[in-house]
Order: C-alpha cells, then structure tokens, then sequence
C-alpha cells in the first residue's frame, strides 16, 4: 500500500498505462521516452542563440551564471545522448542538430557563447564529464559528423583538465571519464592521472558495496549516481584499454550495493530522503541502469524496471518536471534548503542519468519481462548496513522504508570542526518524511528538532549531534555516540535504536550537566493541504494527516511523568509539504550525570502506540516491549556494548 502525498495527477503528455507488462507502475520505455522529450522540449524556450547555454530561471551557483548556463548545457545533453543513441539516431534531427551546434559555439574561444575554461577545481570540470559521455554516446551522430576544426576546439577545451588540480573527491572521476573519452579520439591525455583517479576510487571502499565519497564517513547517495555509475561509463569509453581485472572487481562492487540499494526505495517510488543533492531526484535510480548494463546486477529484470519507473513515476505524479516541463531546485516544488552553494538552476539536470536504461535496447528483458514487486511491497523487512551504520527498516503495510543513522555525518576526518547537517546527523530519514530545516521558514521553534536528542540551556541554545561514532550496526540494532557540546562543555549521548516493524525504539544514555533540559524529536510530517493534526498526552505526542500517515513519540522510560508531550509546528520548512508538524518530549531537569533515557518514534499508516513499554533489568540492561507484544533485551553497559560489531558480511534482510 503506497502512502499518497498530495492529489496524485497523470501527466497528460504520457500514454496510456500498460498493466500487463508493467502491473505494478504501469510504466513502459515508451513513458520514458516521453518523459525524456519533455524534459529536453521544456529547455528551448532558454537556449542561448547559439544552443551552447541554457539560461534557467533560479538562483546562481556560487559558480555564476556563465558556468551555469555550460550546465545546463552539458546535463541536457547527457539526457540528449541518451535518447538518441538509445534510438539508434532515430529522433527528429534538431535534436542532434541543436547539440552539434552548442558544441561548436561553446568551444569558440572567441564567440559570445564559449564556455568558461576548465580550471583547477572549477565547476566546468563536472560538467566536462558529462559532456565526454554524450559525445561518446553518440559518436556516430555527432562526434563522426563535426568539422575537424571543431573536434579540434572540444580537444582544446577538455584538455583543460590535464595537469589541472581535481577536488578529492567524485571529482577525481570527471578527470578519469574525461581524459580516457580524449584517449579514445587519439587525443592527448594524461594515462597517469587516469589511473590515479580509479586509484583514488580504491581508498574509498569500505566494503560490502560502499564508498565514502572522499576521506571521512560520507555515505549518501553519491555512492549511487557518481562513484558507483562512473567506473561503468569509463568502462564503455575506455573499451579495451581498460585492466579487465579492475572491470571485474568495479561490476563485483556494483552487484553487491545493488543488493541492498533496492531496499531504498518506498512502494510510492519514493527515494529515502538522505544527504545533500537531493535535487537530482530519480537520479537514484541510475545504478540499476548500470548494472544492467555492465552486466553486474542481482535484479531480476521485472524488478530493475519496476524500482525505476516507480521512481521517476513518483514525481511525474508531484508535479516534476514543472508546467513548464523544467527541473527546479527543490523536491517536488522549489525548495532551496535541499540544494547547495554549488546548486545552480540546470544543477537538478543531472537526473538526466536516470535515463540510462534507454541505452539498452527495446527488446532487452529489462523492457519486456513483467515488472516484478520491489522488497517493500511484499513483506516487512530490515537491512543492517555496517559500512555505513545504518539500518533500513521497511512495512509493506504503508509502504514507507525508514533509514536510522548510526554513521554518515558527511564530516572530514579530525581535527575537521563537527557541523550539523539536517540531511545527515538526524537518527532517521524516510522515503515518506524529510527534515525540517531551521531558517527555512516560518517557525523556527518549530524546525530543526526533529529526530534529534538535544541539551538545552536556559537561554535556548542547545547541543547538536555533529560527528557520529558509529558502535556497530547488526541485525534489527544499531548504536553510536556523540558530543553534546553546551555552553563551553562537552557531554557524552549514547544511543542504541532497536527496530521492529514501523517501530524504532531508541535508547539514550546521556550525559549532561543538573538542570539541563532534554529535548527529544520524532519526524517531522509534513502535508501541502494544511497542518496535520496533534494529540498529547502525559510522556506522548501524534501528529497525523488525512491520509492516515502518523508521527508519534512515546516516552518509555526517564521522561518526567508529569508533562505531556508536544507538537511543534512549522511552515515552508520541510521538502516534503508547506505544513510541517514535529511531536517531541522534553525532560525538563536533567538530573546531572548519566541519565537513561528510552523513547518509542514511529513514522506510519495509524500505527499503534498502546503497549509499549521499557523496564530496567536486574543485570542493568534494558528490556523492550514494542506495541505488539515483541520483547527484545539490551544487556547492560554502554549502548555499544549490546551490539555485535560484524567484521565482514552483510546480514542477510530478516522479514518479519
């Protein structure tokens, strides 16, 4: 059972739904194709004379609006590549013709809408990429068909990267793509900086799939539509050059996070809402694309095409791309708070990859085999992710996959400062719920505190969870600690969340001067109709909208009997709706040293509260019992102590 948004609307520029072949989305390559032309039609009206620039409406990037418009044209074409070569050149020909024409302009030193160069670090290197891949993409259509003269322009420009100074980070794979698409034309290129750029990619494994994206715990979806993505689409540029072995251990990789990245997905389609860039939306779907492609997927083909088109069906329905068939930055309407500095308006153009798939032929399984359930839509599941510390929690029920972070806070290593991050340092992120985020609106006691544990101090201030020590991340457990740090001191939290089935209980053991108060939030829900609904109650808090999709918190143990819990609301502050109402519990005086503290958070379709409980036992652990009569027992000591630490393997998903 899906979990509806807002009013659901068929885009009307799509065909009829096919639930024979696609009984679960309806949706058919031929919807792709579709949504493929609107995306590049809805850009026409902002071409710059020439086609070498699109000029989008929106806020500029910290990069400017010269590099902006290079953007817009180098992510376009990338979706523009795809279409084309995935129909064998048979698209109308100003397609082809508009692209071959804004690489001729673009790559005029000398004309009014050239590209700014490829410096260090400069954001034309991203865009460089792209452009590499288009044109290997198409190479018999545009590449083979350009003026030697103008070849020889492209070669000047993407030439700028050699020798140039790379972020550390998926950055070192622009260089890789870019210089390898320059080997492959009989250019010059630099084989060195090639293989220290996949040698970097090797630093960054962690295991079991995943990658951090640079030095640090940097786990989000960039593991998805960068460093997992670039090593296939290098492979096709690089043909046989490429080290076979180094292939085959980037497909191994690649089939294992596919494995789990399947369980991100809620039955809406909805990606989980976590880390930055999230304005690049069904771009989250690209690494199925891709191991199909490389042949490296564990997918069934039913089940490939039924993830993805339940992505991109997802927000078709809400409204993206806009009237204007255009990307904004935002989720399903504009919402700077998901973007970055380097967000410029065509910076969402990089969901562009998702369209990878259309480079497989129609008549590939992938197209043709019935669509297949995805895991969340048949039974209940949690996926223990140590790499990244997390656990992945998911209810067919509703449909709604939780993510509970025990390990990604995007922070370099020591003695890097700790920042709190809305899109990180949360306990939890949903495919149903995203973070509030404080100035983003109306309300500021209303943002910002949702699934987060805080100190606060008499004059409001209040502690934040910056870095994250993981403790372990086994079975339905995960545990980690952190610093609250509070007018000038510095005080230990340490968590252990236990799932089952919509439930998450945490247990905190935190350490905070006598007086403090303690702050507790569940999810922040969020509804475009108006605000949800609030119920209180001594140690329990609801919030719920129309549609049956709740947030409750419940004190279980520790919280002051006294008081009731709370809802507090915001507006134009969550991703997910203007509406934004958060429950939370407040223990007004901590009591000084180490305080136990064990709440119930659930996020789901009117799920049930009453039961739940958490008791100290005899040997100091704590003894859980969820609202349906399941007990599970933390042993004493540290959080951490309770969790197995697994060396090597993923545990399998255990059902239930």
């Amino acid at each position: 059972m899906t979990v509806p948004h807002v009013s659901l609307t068929a885009p009307t520029h799509l065909p009829p739904p096919d639930p024979t072949t696609s009984p679960v989305t309806g949706w058919t390559r031929a919807h792709w194709e579709a949504t493929a032309d609107r995306l590049l039609d809805g850009l026409l009206p902002h071409a710059s004379p020439t086609s070498a620039q699109y000029r989008l409406p929106g806020r500029a990037s910290h990069s400017g609006p010269w590099s902006d418009g290079l953007e817009g044209y180098a992510r376009s074409f990338l979706l523009a590549a795809f279409r084309i070569a995935g129909s064998g050149g048979r698209v109308g020909p100003a397609l082809i013709e508009r692209y071959a024409a804004g690489l001729t302009a673009g790559t005029d030193p000398h004309g009014p809408d050239r590209w700014p160069p490829i410096t260090d670090r400069g954001q034309p290197m991203v865009e460089a990429a792209s452009v590499a891949i288009a044109l290997h993409e198409t190479r018999p259509w545009i590449w083979d068909r350009l003026d030697d003269s103008v070849r020889g322009r492209v070669v000047d420009w993407l030439s700028g990267f050699i020798g140039a100074r790379v972020n550390d980070s998926n950055w070192r794979l622009f260089q890789v793509i870019t210089e390898e698409f320059l080997a492959s034309v009989g250019a010059p290129h630099s084989r060195d900086e090639i293989d220290a750029g996949l040698a970097r990619l090797v630093d960054w494994y962690r295991g079991e799939g995943w990658y951090t994206d640079g030095d640090g715990r940097k786990f989000d979806y960039y593991n998805a539509w960068a460093l997992h993505l670039y090593p296939v689409l290098w492979a096709r540029v690089a043909g046989s050059r490429a080290d076979p072995d180094l292939v085959a251990e980037h497909r191994a990789r690649l089939r294992e996070f596919l494995g789990v990245h399947q369980y991100f997905f809620g039955a809406d389609g909805a990606p989980v809402h976590q880390g930055r860039s999230l304005t690049y939306r069904f771009a989250t779907t690209a690494p199925l694309w891709a191991g199909v492609l490389a042949d490296a997927t564990p997918l069934a083909p039913g089940l490939t095409r039924r993830l993805a088109s339940g992505a991109l069906k997802h927000f078709a329905e809400r409204g993206v791309p806009d009237d204007g068939g255009l990307l904004s930055l935002g989720w399903y309407r504009p919402f700077l708070p998901v973007t970055q500095r380097y967000s410029g308006p065509a910076s969402p153009y990089w969901a562009s990859k998702a369209f990878l798939g259309l480079l497989l032929p129609a008549d590939h399984p992938v197209w043709t085999a019935p669509e297949e359930p995805g895991p969340v839509d048949t039974a209940d599941s949690c996926v223990a992710l140590p790499v990244p510390g997390w656990l992945l929690h998911s209810t067919a029920a509703d449909g709604v996959v939780r993510l509970v972070n025990h390990g990604s806070d995007r922070l370099p290593p020591p003695p890097a400062p700790d920042e709190d991050s809305p899109h990180y340092t949360r306990f939890a992120y949903a495919s149903a719920a995203a973070p509030d985020t404080e100035g983003a609106g109306i309300g500021a006691e209303g943002a910002g505190i949702d699934n987060q544990l805080a100190l606060v101090a008499t004059d409001g201030t209040r502690s934040r969870r910056g870095r994250i020590h993981p403790l372990g991340a086994a079975g339905r457990r995960a545990a980690s600690w952190h610093t609250a740090r509070l007018s000038g001191a510095e005080h230990r939290i340490e968590t252990t969340s236990v799932v089952h089935g919509p439930w998450e209980v945490r247990v905190h053991r935190v350490a905070g001067p006598r007086g403090a108060v303690v702050r507790e939030g569940g999810w922040a829900l969020a509804d475009d109709a108006g605000p949800p609904t609030e119920d209180t109650g001594p140690r329990w808090a609801r919030a719920r909208r129309p549609d049956g999709l709740t947030s409750a918190v419940v004190g279980l143990l520790g919280w002051d009997a006294s008081g009731n819990g709370l809802v507090a609301r915001a507006r134009d502050a969550n991703a997910y709706g203007v509406h934004s109402a958060t429950p939370h519990l407040v223990l007004p005086v901590h009591p000084g040293g180490v305080h136990l503290l064990v709440t119930l958070v659930v996020l789901g379709r009117d799920p049930e509260l009453v039961g739940a409980s958490a008791r100290v036992t005899t040997g100091g652990g704590v003894l859980i019992r969820f609202p349906d009569g399941t007990e599970e027992e933390l042993p004493g000591g540290s959080a951490g102590t309770s969790i197995p630490v697994v060396p090597g393997g993923r545990p399998a998903a255990e059902s239930g």
